[in-house]
């Protein structure tokens, strides 16, 4: 990992936004590319789709469209010791999911004059589960679970198709969409599929959507970005991050198991420490090249790990630290660092933040009933990670009778008045003739 210094300088809000670790370049070619597979699918339909699956998947053949029976011989088939681990995490996802869902609100401003706020869910929802170098069961309960509380009744599920299982759905992934009740999955990868999502595909008897969401890697990230305006998009969970901010309170070790944890996603993953110390630095980077040559994936570990993406980022207080952490936007933030429960106050900016030492994101990622499915590439400044309120679109409801209406006539004329709009006047005033 190479190491950034910015010890002793006074940094701008936008010269700290230059120095953090981007692969901007790899993101700007996946956005291109992206949008040419949306565009492919969008002209050609099920045609463009069984290229793509032929290129990026190997896959030819296969059956698109999901067949139920494929769904129940995969829920007959999961191990108990998995069944039993999913079925409590949708059980935590559905309690964290279930306190994101506001309640109505009714507002009486006068007699007779009330507005109301509601909550209502889309009509139908199209979630992505990747299963590229990977396989994400766990992915399937972060989308559909926040989905079926927000009230969500039609959900369609994209997975790759398999190679190493004749051209299906990973078995796991469709085991889980089994558990929850999603019969409608099809065996779509990638960019494809976030564009068959927002376009539809006749053929597949495929709808478009009204929201798109799941994480994936930088091409289904920019897939979004390119269907946005033409269905609604929850943030953009690319190749995935991890910022660690730490002091010399931080076990090394731990830091870089940590750190290891998600750059063995991808080789685009970032993997970031920034620190006050400079010795748990130099322990970290001496621990990070004894561990991570072990681990199974240490080949895409090791190309992460070096890649413009990932540093070790030196600072001169904790100050500068928060300063440096809330500039970058981390999807996944944790705090090792002493008082960390305090220190959590200063770190506005990230996707979930894990406190202390004893909360790694693989708890998040899989059982603290918080969501895994979160911002990347600094989008966590301005936005949000998934949610049942993804789901939402918040709704007013307008009802006043003819004498509360009377009392802010007058009012309404003068500023329609003022706006050169006196027809807006005249309608109300009419009511009164």
């Amino acid at each position: 990992m190479r190491t950034i210094d910015l010890r002793g300088q006074s940094l701008t809000a936008a010269e700290l936004l230059a120095a953090v670790p981007r692969a901007t370049e790899a993101r700007a070619a996946a956005l291109e590319a992206a949008a040419e597979i949306v565009h492919a699918v969008a002209h050609e339909g099920e045609a463009a789709l069984r290229d793509q699956a032929e290129r990026f998947d190997r896959v030819t053949g296969h059956e698109i469209r999901v067949p139920q029976s494929h769904i129940d011989e995969a829920v007959a088939s999961l191990a108990p010791e998995v069944r039993t681990a999913l079925d409590e995490a949708i059980a935590r996802v559905r309690e964290g999911s279930a306190a994101q869902v506001p309640d109505p609100r009714v507002t009486d401003l006068a007699p007779g004059a009330r507005v109301s706020q509601r909550w209502q869910p889309v009509g139908r929802a199209g979630v992505y589960v990747p299963g590229g170098k990977a396989v994400y069961p766990s992915s399937v309960i972060m989308n559909v679970v926040p989905a079926q509380v927000a009230g969500v009744k039609r959900i369609a599920l994209c997975s790759p198709p398999q190679a190493g299982f004749d051209g299906r759905v990973h078995p796991t992934i469709l085991a889980v969409a089994g558990l929850l009740g999603v019969t409608e999955v099809y065996a779509i990868g990638g960019a494809g599929a976030i564009g068959a999502l927002a376009h539809g595909v006749a053929s597949l008897g495929l709808d478009p959507v009204d929201v798109v969401t799941g994480p994936g890697n930088n091409f289904v990230a920019s897939a979004k970005r390119v269907v946005a305006g033409l269905v609604g998009t929850d943030s953009e969970a690319g190749a995935t991050e991890i910022l660690i901010a730490a002091d010399d309170t931080a076990d090394a070790r731990l830091v870089a198991y940590d750190l290891i944890s998600q750059a063995e996603h991808d080789e685009q993953a970032s993997a970031v420490l920034v620190t006050t110390s400079a010795g748990l630095a130099e322990r970290v980077a001496a621990e990070v090249a004894e561990l991570a040559p072990k681990t199974r994936h240490a080949g895409r570990v090791a190309v992460a790990l070096a890649g413009e993406q990932s540093a070790i980022v030196l600072v001169d207080d904790a100050a500068a630290m928060a300063d440096f952490s809330n500039a970058y936007g981390p999807e996944h933030l944790e705090l090792h660092v002493a008082d960390a429960r305090e220190a959590a106050d200063d770190y506005t900016n990230a996707g979930a933040l894990f406190v202390g030492s004893a909360t790694p994101v693989s708890l998040g990622d899989y059982m603290a009933g918080s969501n895994h499915v979160l911002p990347t590439g600094g989008q966590s400044r301005y936005a949000s990670g998934l949610g049942a309120y993804t789901f939402l679109r918040p709704q007013q409801v307008i009802e006043y009778d003819r004498d509360a209406l009377a009392v802010v006539a007058d009012r309404i004329v003068a500023l329609a008045e003022s706006e050169s709009l006196p027809a807006h006047g005249e309608a109300v005033t009419a009511r009164f003739k």
